[in-house]
């Protein structure tokens, strides 16, 4: 039997969930369907974070990522973890992916060229480690492109597409990227890849679809997602939950990760 798979959200971080929340999202997540979660690290701290929560739960994944935001000239300096480090963590438990990582323009506090430099290393430490990516890329889609161009074997996701179906169509041409579709799909007019490349995801807390509006979004949401999704693509609800999953299995490997609760 088919399920529903939440790519993308920060049930871990304590900053938006209380723990007893997140223990209650979990439960609620699996009983809408939503079997398996990956919750995406943002910076070295809070990586290890989604790492330990998703140890502690089974089919629960984790990513080790660095946010574009973290560049951003008013925060303080961003201390990059060691190689050493690195790799410690990642034997503890081994992360699905690289990300979030990328490029983010829409402000001019950020440093772009400390953010190219930042996303190079995140490409070759995914390329180091034979990992897919998570990216996230806002208003910096041409220097996206130019940045990867160097990294060929580089597969992944665009989280959160929120560009032009020019934009769309250059990333479909890449063999091995898909793009997140979440809630903001459910109230905007953003063009919609075809199945085939597409991840669900949530992003929760933020980004929550209809008809929960004006709420803290939760992996449980998916359904909604993929509901949504069967309206818009004419395709049934099984054929999305089944493609939709497949997809992500065959990026992050899910099935062979194998979390288990500790």
């Amino acid at each position: 039997m088919s399920y529903l798979i939440d790519t993308h959200c920060h049930l871990h971080d304590r900053q938006f969930f209380e723990t007893e929340q997140a223990e209650e999202m979990v439960k609620s997540a699996f009983k809408n369907g939503v079997k398996k979660i990956v919750c995406i690290g943002t910076d070295p701290d809070d990586s290890l974070v989604a790492r330990d929560f998703a140890v502690s739960h089974e089919n629960v994944f984790w990513t080790y990522g660095i946010h574009p935001e973290e560049t951003n000239k008013d925060r303080k300096p961003l201390k990059l973890a060691s190689l050493e480090e690195i790799k410690k963590a990642f034997s503890t438990s081994r992360p699905v992916a690289i990300g979030e990582v990328g490029l983010d323009y829409h402000d001019e506090v950020h440093d772009r060229d400390a953010q190219i430099k930042l996303f190079n290393e995140m490409l070759q430490l995914a390329k180091d480690n034979d990992l897919p990516l998570s990216f996230h890329v806002r208003n910096a889609f041409d220097d996206f492109f130019a940045v990867v161009k160097n990294f060929p074997e580089v597969r992944g996701v665009v989280h959160s597409f929120t560009d032009s179906k020019k934009t769309l169509k250059k990333i479909l041409e890449k063999t091995d990227f898909y793009v997140g579709v979440n809630g903001l799909a459910t109230y905007s007019t953003l063009p919609t890849p075809p199945l085939e490349k597409i991840l669900l995801e949530t992003d929760a807390p933020f980004l929550t679809p209809i008809p929960f509006r004006g709420i803290i979004n939760e992996p449980a949401y998916i359904y909604n997602i993929a509901e949504w999704l069967t309206k818009k693509l004419e395709i049934d609800f099984e054929t999305i939950k089944k493609v939709t999953t497949d997809n992500a299995e065959q990026l992050f490997h899910l099935s062979d990760s194998g979390n288990s609760k500790a």
